[in-house]
């Protein structure tokens, strides 16, 4: 697994060959300390910076894994730790798919895991230490196609959901034409992309088919596997967008930075109100202010309201203990999400996230502070000691 030294930088310069990175893993080494400067004026300013540095207990590191849907963002959290705060802590998060980031994060074998959907009662009862679920950015999921000359392509609900069901196959359809007027559409076959492995990102998807369409609830259901009825598989978000990028006529599903960073046409998706949206953070804040988040932070958004509201978006969790019996981990685990939940906000939107509404950082911060007694997550910028 390669350590990295350069990747997402956080005044928003993406640095190329991230994907593949991101599919090998993300390993972020926060011991050594920033690389000082020749000149004077940058060591004061970095011993500036340690002194409100807070004490975590000496050297610690933190294993996660879990979903590919925010991992270019964690990456660019972790990496700005590197350069700005914890100097002491390591920071390793493994882009496996939700699906066996919740098994892992079950059987205890990480410090915490991370799902694009939130996990099941019957879930979190199989975790003695109890659960946190801790909602850190949202984003829209999109529709990525790779059809050559066609920059834009509406797509009805009933299109989109016969796509998947392999009901409808060429591209030239008439169903596919009829809402596309004056596009020159290719006699061609649709190649379906879908995730081979367990998915959050498939969970969030199919959940808003079977809300939309009794047949794909019939014959399909929901959840981070299914059986589908067409296509061919690739693993991660990383290989979705992959395989979409190599196959001429394909379309797929994808978080919307992974299209946004490589490039791929989205199709404007038509919503509840029967309006066509485009994916974007605006549209996707739109569906946000149309969903209540209730006090145990667990929400499923499956067919959202509004006029402009983008109709697949979705939080994305951190799944934290409620108990860690180190002390210095839990202290770790506060600032880590302290951390995204106040510098790391001002990212997301470089890399085609959501930021938290600030209503939802404050529940997101009073739930994470009670994982230790000795850290006080302070979203208003400053550290401090309980």
């Amino acid at each position: 697994m390669p350590k990295i030294t350069a990747g997402l930088a956080v005044g928003g310069v993406i640095a190329t060959g991230v994907v593949g990175v991101i599919a090998t893993g993300i390993v972020v080494n926060l011991f050594s300390t920033p690389q000082e400067s020749n000149s004077s004026s940058s060591t004061t300013s970095s011993s500036a910076v340690n002194k409100n540095i807070p004490d975590l207990g000496g050297n610690v590191s933190l294993t996660g894994a879990g979903a590919s849907f925010p991992a270019p963002l964690y990456q660019t959290w972790f990496q700005a730790l590197l350069n700005r705060k914890y100097p002491n802590l390591q920071v390793n998060y493994q882009s496996i798919g939700s699906g066996a980031g919740v098994e892992q994060f079950i059987k205890g074998v990480v410090d915490f895991g991370a799902s694009d959907v939130a996990m099941t009662d019957e879930e979190i009862k199989k975790v003695e230490r109890g659960v946190l679920l801790l909602p850190m950015t949202a984003t829209s999921l999109v529709l990525a196609y790779n059809l050559p000359g066609v920059q834009e392509l509406k797509l009805p609900r009933d299109v989109y959901i016969g796509i998947f069901l392999g009901t409808i196959k060429s591209w030239n359809d008439p169903k596919i034409a009829v809402a596309n007027p004056g596009v020159k559409l290719p006699n061609q076959p649709i190649t379906i992309v879908h995730r081979a492995d367990g998915s959050g990102t498939t969970g969030v998807f199919t959940r808003h088919l079977s809300a939309i369409s009794p047949e794909w609830k019939s014959k399909v259901g929901d959840g981070k596997t299914v059986n589908w009825p067409a296509g061919i598989g690739a693993k991660g978000n990383e290989g979705v967008t992959a395989q979409i990028q190599q196959t001429q006529g394909s379309i797929g599903y994808v978080e919307y930075g992974y299209a946004q960073q490589n490039k791929l046409n989205c199709a404007a998706l038509q919503n509840k109100a029967g309006q066509f949206v485009t994916p974007s953070e605006r549209s996707a804040s739109k569906t946000l202010e149309s969903v209540q988040l209730p006090e145990n932070l667990r929400v499923f958004i499956t067919d959202p309201e509004g006029q402009s509201s983008y109709p697949i978006v979705t939080y994305t969790w951190i799944l934290a203990y409620k108990k860690y019996p180190d002390a210095a981990k839990a202290k770790a685990m506060e600032a880590m999400i302290e951390y995204g939940l106040t510098e790391g906000q001002k990212v997301a939107p470089q890399l085609g996230y959501v930021p938290l509404p600030e209503n939802v950082v404050k529940k997101v911060a009073a739930a994470a502070d009670a994982i230790s007694p000795d850290y006080k997550i302070a979203v208003g910028g400053a550290n401090a000691s309980k």
